[in-house]
């Protein structure tokens, strides 16, 4: 049976500015849970979920496709920064952990979401095209 243990990886990301004038602001997220659809523009595998949930202002937690994480989070508008991020470490099928890291790397770079009903876009820096998420609790 995998053991499973926390970790703490540096996630250290600076809001780059305040939200620009006129900059839309984020639905609220507090209570919210996002299912990853899009991995910017690679699509995700089926049958393994990827999630970002917002259980309490300030917290994240999510599942990164084989291993859960928690951590914490800035928002101000549209601009959204995580900080560290802790995870259980079991090991996974080579494609599962290739996107499992593929996701925690882009997380660690994200920069500003856009919700628009049951669809949430979280611009990365790096990444030509936004990761898309599915709601899935309001």
């Amino acid at each position: 049976m995998p053991r499973r243990f926390w970790f703490a990886a540096p996630v250290l990301l600076a809001l780059t500015a305040c939200a620009l004038p006129g900059a839309p602001a984020a639905a609220p997220l507090v209570g919210s849970e996002w299912r990853l659809e899009d991995l910017g523009g690679r699509g995700v595998l089926e049958r393994v979920q990827a999630t970002l949930t917002f259980p309490e202002a300030g917290r994240v937690a999510g599942n990164s496709s084989c291993n859960r994480f928690v951590g914490s989070y800035t928002l101000m508008q549209d601009r959204i920064a995580l900080g560290q991020l802790g995870g259980t470490r079991m090991a996974c099928a080579e494609a599962v952990a290739d996107q499992e890291t593929r996701y925690l790397a882009a997380l660690q770079k994200a920069q500003r979401l856009e919700v628009n009903g049951t669809t949430m876009l979280m611009h990365v820096q790096g990444l030509d095209k936004p990761l898309r998420f599915l709601r899935t609790k309001p």
